[in-house]
């Protein structure tokens, strides 16, 4: 199995099919057929059942295309590094953050770039933190920045910062505003948190403590903009950050008290993965995020403390 051979292979399977990816590579139809059916032989898999419709992959076809992906990507950006190095920083690099994330460094994030590097590309993804390390995971993304993620040798991680969680809501649903409130007590409310399963993790760290809110929560949803609006048209309430929804926090549209008994905290990593090898781009990128980062805690933007290690 060859580079060759993976781009053929990956242009197949984005394109489902045999004449559609051959007209893009600029080669025969039956040229690729054949290096697809040798790549097939020396897998010992089929890769593709054959439709009337076009091509579907098989189980060992999906497979292949996450290591095929991760495997073009490095070496692209290994060629891409190489040449740069003693030079101006240049590549394209892909990240992926959550919601908070985006909302204090994402533009800042952006115009330094654009000022300070004009021939690195940046490409930025938003989402849940769940879902932006699954991005990390399938090689959509060169480096994500993530709450609370899971222990995996896979990940090499940076713990950026630590931020405290609160009670947010109407102040006639949560009680007396700036008043702690135990944990315990939170249980009675209506509350409403982000679905269940990975992007959880990023309310609460503690399983047993994010079991307890999953089966008295109102409503589980999987949208930050859902929740911040169910929220505001009073709803229900939900335990996040100021940053979350810090304009209404400041306008006295929503309230936030203190969470004790225990006190609920999170912690952002920059995350990589570890087989993957690094470039003067992505460390650029990886510099640029943790001091912008800090200088949004520094500034009061994002009410957090900097992680030791960071």
């Amino acid at each position: 199995m060859d580079t060759r051979q993976l781009r053929y292979f990956e242009a197949i399977f984005e394109r489902r099919s045999l004449t559609t990816a051959a007209g893009e590579l600029r080669i025969a139809v039956s040229a690729l057929s054949h290096h697809l059916a040798n790549l097939e032989a020396d897998l010992g898999q089929k890769l593709f059942h054959r439709r009337p419709r076009g091509l579907e992959p098989t189980a060992a076809g999906e497979r292949l295309y996450t290591h095929a992906k991760a495997i073009l990507r490095a070496m692209q950006a290994a060629e891409r590094d190489i040449k740069a190095s003693g030079g101006e920083v240049a590549g394209d690099v892909t990240i992926g953050m959550a919601y908070s994330a985006v909302k204090a460094i994402g533009v800042p994030l952006l115009k330094r770039i654009m000022t300070d590097y004009p021939k690195l590309n940046l490409s930025l993804s938003e989402s849940l933190s769940g879902t932006t390390l699954a991005h990390l995971l399938a090689a959509d993304v060169d480096m994500a920045l993530v709450y609370n993620p899971p222990a995996d040798a896979r990940l090499k991680s940076i713990p950026v910062l630590e931020e405290s969680m609160v009670l947010i809501g109407h102040e006639a649903i949560i009680g007396e505003t700036g008043r702690p409130i135990a944990f315990h007590d939170t249980l009675g409310l209506p509350m409403i948190i982000l679905r269940q399963g990975i992007s959880a993790r990023a309310l609460v760290d503690d399983a047993t403590l994010l079991k307890k809110l999953e089966s008295s929560a109102r409503f589980q949803l999987n949208s930050v903009h859902v929740i911040g609006g169910a929220l505001i048209a009073g709803l229900g309430c939900a335990i996040g950050t100021r940053l979350f929804l810090q304009e209404h926090i400041e306008t006295g549209a929503l309230a936030v008290r203190p969470i004790i008994m225990p006190e609920l905290s999170r912690t952002l990593h920059l995350c990589q993965m570890a087989d993957r090898p690094s470039s003067y781009a992505l460390e650029t990128v990886q510099r640029l995020v943790i001091e912008l980062v800090h200088k949004a805690i520094d500034s009061g933007l994002w009410q957090a403390r900097k992680a030791e290690q960071a």
